[in-house]
C-alpha cells in the first residue's frame, strides 16, 4: 500500500529545515514530489549552537536544561513554519498527506553511553500541523546497543536499484558530518560515518569570515592544501575502526589548524573531508566503482573535485545529475523510514549501525 509521507530534516550543519514529499510503501519510491527548505535564521541558528554546546553535559535524553528548553521549542516552531509553508505553496491540505517522518536536531550523539539527543517536540508537531508525526527515530537502536546512525542507507539502497548500474557503488551524504552506504546487489549493505562533512568547514567560515559557509567552494579553491596537518588528523583511531561507526558533529571540534591565512584552511578543511571519505576505501569489502554525492557537499565543487582525485579511477557524481534531488535526500529519506516504521520494517541492520539484529523504530504522535 503506497502512503504519502512528508519528511522533515534538519541537519548537523544547522541551515534549515529540508521538506520533501514522497509516494512509498516502505520498500519502493512509487513517485517524488515536491520539496521545500525553511531557512534558521541568525538568531535561531546562534539558539543552536548554544545549545549544542550545553548539550555536551547531558545525561539524560529527555533532559532539557538551560536554552535546551528554548532551542527544542524553536525547532519545533521552525517545523510546524516548514510543514505549513510547504502545504500553502503546493496548495495542498493536512489531509493529503498520511505521515510525517520528523528527525528533530540532534544536539548530542553519543552511543557508547547508549544517549542519542534530538530535540523537537512530536506530540507539539502532530498538534500544531494536524498531520500524525513519526519522530525519534534513532533511539531504540542506540538503546539495544548500535550506533543510532546512519539511518539514511535503506533509502539510499532504494534510490541506488533504480539506476541498474554494476556496482558498488557507494552513496556520500556530506552534511555537518558526512556518511556513506556501500552497496553491492541486494546482499551487501554497509553504512557508517566517515568523518567530518561541513561542520569544521562551516565552523572555520564563520569563526574567521564570518560567512555560514564556503559557497560552492570557492574560498577554499584559492587556498593551499596542508597535506601534512591531514596525514596527522587521519592518525585518529577513528579513521581506521571498520564500520560501522558514528560520529557526533562536534568530535573532531578539538582539531586545530593554528595560525594560517583563511583561505589555506578552508581548502584543507575541506580536503580534509575529502580525504577522511576516500579513508574508507581500504575497510569495504570491494573498491566502489561509483560514488554519488549528495547532501550540503554536493554544491562544493571543490570538495567534489578533491574526491575524485583521492578515489582514483571510480566516478565521482552529484546527485543532481542523475535525476536525484541533493538538498531533498535527507528529507525524503525520514518520509521514507516514517513509512516503514509505520509497516514496522527495519530502519537500521547490523552492519550499517552495529545493532545486534535489524530493528525498526520511531514513534507516532497523533493530532
Amino acid at each position: 500500500m503506497m502512503l504519502t509521507a512528508l519528511g522533515l530534516m534538519s541537519g548537523t550543519s544547522l541551515d534549515g529545515v529540508d521538506v520533501a514529499l514522497i509516494e512509498t510503501d516502505g520498500k519502493q519510491v512509487k513517485a517524488f514530489g515536491p520539496s521545500g527548505y525553511r531557512p534558521y535564521g541568525p538568531a535561531e541558528r546562534n539558539l543552536l549552537r548554544q545549545a549544542l554546546s550545553e548539550a555536551v553535559h547531558l545525561q539524560q535524553r529527555d533532559a532539557r536544561p538551560g536554552s535546551l528548553g528554548d532551542a527544542e521549542r524553536a525547532v519545533t516552531q521552525a517545523h510546524a513554519e516548514a510543514v505549513a509553508a510547504f502545504l500553502a505553496q503546493n496548495r495542498m491540505r493536512a489531509e493529503d498527506v498520511d505521515i510525517v517522518g520528523f528527525h528533530g536536531q540532534t544536539v548530542l550523539h553519543r552511543p557508547e553511553r547508549r544517549l542519542t539527543v534530538q530535540i523537537g517536540d512530536g506530540p507539539a508537531l502532530a498538534g500544531a500541523i494536524h498531520i500524525p508525526v513519526m519522530h525519534d527515530f534513532r533511539a531504540a537502536d542506540v538503546e539495544a546497543g548500535g550506533q543510532g546512525a546512519p539511518l539514511v542507507p535503506v533509502y539510499h539502497r532504494a534510490l541506488a536499484h533504480s539506476l541498474e548500474r554494476e556496482g558498488p557503488t557507494v552513496v556520500v551524504n556530506i552534511g555537518g558530518v558526512s556518511n556513506i552506504t556501500y552497496i553491492d546487489g541486494n546482499d551487501a549493505l554497509i553504512a557508517c560515518d566517515t568523518g567530518p562533512g561541513n561542520a569544521l568547514l562551516d565552523d572555520f567560515m564563520y569563526r574567521t569570515m564570518n560567512q555560514a559557509f564556503d559557497a560552492e567552494g570557492k574560498f577554499a579553491a584559492l587556498g593551499k592544501v596542508d597535506e601534512t596537518w591531514i596525514a596527522r588528523a587521519l592518525e585518529l583511531p577513528f579513521f581506521a575502526s571498520p564500520p560501522p561507526k558514528s560520529l557526533d558533529r562536534n568530535d573532531f571540534a578539538a582539531l586545530r589548524l593554528g595560525d594560517v591565512l583563511p583561505a589555506d584552511g578552508a581548502a584543507t578543511l575541506t580536503a580534509f573531508t575529502a580525504a577522511a571519505i576516500a579513508r574508507i576505501i581500504p575497510l569495504l569489502p570491494r573498491r566502489p566503482r561509483s560514488w554519488i554525492v549528495c547532501g550540503g557537499g554536493a554544491r562544493n565543487l571543490t570538495m567534489l573535485r578533491m574526491l575524485r582525485e583521492r578515489v582514483g579511477s571510480a566516478s565521482v557524481e552529484a546527485a543532481e545529475t542523475l535525476g536525484w534531488a541533493s538538498d531533498a535526500i535527507e528529507a525524503q529519506a525520514f518520509g521514507f523510514l516514517a513509512v516503514r516504521g509505520m509497516k514496522g520494517l527495519p530502519l537500521s541492520y547490523p552492519a550499517t549501525t552495529g545493532v545486534p539484529m535489524p530493528m525498526t523504530g520511531g514513534v507516532i504522535a497523533r493530532p
